[in-house]
C-alpha cells in the first residue's frame, strides 16, 4: 500500500461520525468485543463490523482475539502522524508568538 492510499484510507476512515464515534469508545476503553461497543451506538451489528472493518484497513483499529472473543483496540499511531505531518507545523509558530508575549510581559512588570 502507498502512503498516498494510506493516507486517503485514514482521511476516509474519519470522515465519518459513527467511526469517530467507535474510536472515541475505544479511547475511553480499549479493548472492547462487538458487543460491547454494539451497546453505545445506534446501528446494526453489521454496521458496526463494517465500520469496525474500515477502520483496521486504515490502520486506527488493531484486534487480538481472546478465545472465542475478538478484542479492538485503538490505533494511534495514525493520527499522530496526522498530527505530526499537518497540524504541529502550523502549531509551532502561535506558540512561539505566545512565549514572545509572556516573555515580553513579564519583563515588563520587573
Amino acid at each position: 500500500m502507498t502512503e498516498r492510499h494510506d493516507t486517503d484510507l485514514l482521511f476516509k476512515a474519519l470522515a465519518d461520525p459513527s467511526r469517530r464515534k467507535l474510536l472515541d469508545l475505544l479511547h475511553a476503553h480499549d479493548g472492547r468485543t462487538l458487543n460491547e461497543l454494539c451497546e453505545h451506538v445506534d446501528m446494526t451489528r453489521q454496521g458496526v463490523t463494517q465500520h469496525l472493518d474500515l477502520l483496521e484497513a486504515a490502520n486506527l483499529v488493531a484486534t487480538v482475539r481472546r478465545g472465542r472473543e475478538k478484542l479492538h483496540f485503538l490505533n494511534p499511531i495514525p493520527l499522530q502522524e496526522i498530527y505530526e505531518r499537518w497540524i504541529a507545523k502550523f502549531e509551532k509558530p502561535r506558540l512561539k508568538a505566545l512565549h514572545d508575549l509572556k516573555r515580553r510581559l513579564e519583563k515588563a512588570n520587573d
